[in-house]
């Protein structure tokens, strides 16, 4: 059976403070008997106070980002190593904002998913078409490039570690939300892709949705047969948001 999955992507807020008030808020208020797997991921700076103050508890930390290379000078970077020596074994590859801002291509997403699998760390694997991809009807063959390009290197057995995030790009902070159809959609494209590269090893994979989540239509996509939970991104700010959008798997 999939695991379903509620991860919270910080992105660039709170400060150390803040942060724990965050994590102490949904300790006290996440439901015991959740279904889901809860991800928290906090900014570089907070990883190791949240990955100690959640150590006993069910919520699990993972890293927005990390560099290909397992050392050397690169400044301002952290490689797997680091974040494996602070108890952080989660981390979040090829989300939108790192490929848009950043320029990370596929061949890169693809070297740094291979040096985290190397590291025993579990990856979310972030994708998604632009809104010019979609209005050209070429988002599913943008969605197939991406897993092709970023994934289809990998034997069959590292899928085990592996997670995805569709994420339709024009859906992400612009208050726009892909209707539950079009993820459901878009997802069972996403299976089948799978599939027919690694077969019945597809069955098992959790593909998350990312694209304005919120309270009010969590439950509605959860519901879809191929949706497995979400990348949330600003919900994920507020307690009471974030537990009302796990309460929705």
């Amino acid at each position: 059976m999939r695991q379903k999955i509620v991860a919270g992507n910080w992105k660039m807020n709170k400060n150390s403070e803040e942060t724990e008030d965050l994590i102490n808020e949904l300790i006290d208020k996440l439901p015991a008997d959740s279904e889901a797997t809860v991800i928290i991921a906090p900014t570089f700076v907070n990883l190791a106070s949240a990955a100690d103050h959640t150590e006993f508890t069910a919520i699990r930390v993972a890293a927005q980002n990390m560099h290909q290379a397992e050392g050397g000078a690169f400044t301002g970077e952290i490689s797997a190593d680091m974040l494996k020596s602070i108890g952080v074994d989660i981390v979040i590859i090829g989300h939108s904002e790192r490929r848009a801002y950043f320029h990370e291509t596929d061949a890169l997403l693809a070297n740094k998913v291979e040096t985290a699998l190397k590291h025993d760390m579990k990856v979310i694997f972030c994708f998604g078409e632009e809104l010019k991809d979609r209005s050209t009807n070429s988002h599913f063959n943008i969605v197939e490039g991406q897993l092709r390009d970023g994934l289809f290197n990998l034997p069959a057995n590292a899928w085990s570690n592996i997670i995805l995030a569709y994420e339709p790009v024009w859906a992400i902070g612009t208050g726009e939300t892909a209707t539950p159809e079009q993820a459901q959609e878009m997802h069972e494209f996403i299976r089948e892709t799978i599939r027919k590269q690694y077969g019945s090893i597809a069955d098992d994979i959790s593909i998350l949705y990312g694209g304005s989540v919120k309270p009010d239509n969590a439950r509605e996509i959860f519901s879809k047969p191929d949706v497995d939970g979400g990348l949330i991104g600003g919900a994920s700010l507020k307690a009471d948001d974030f537990v009302a959008i796990v309460n929705g798997i």
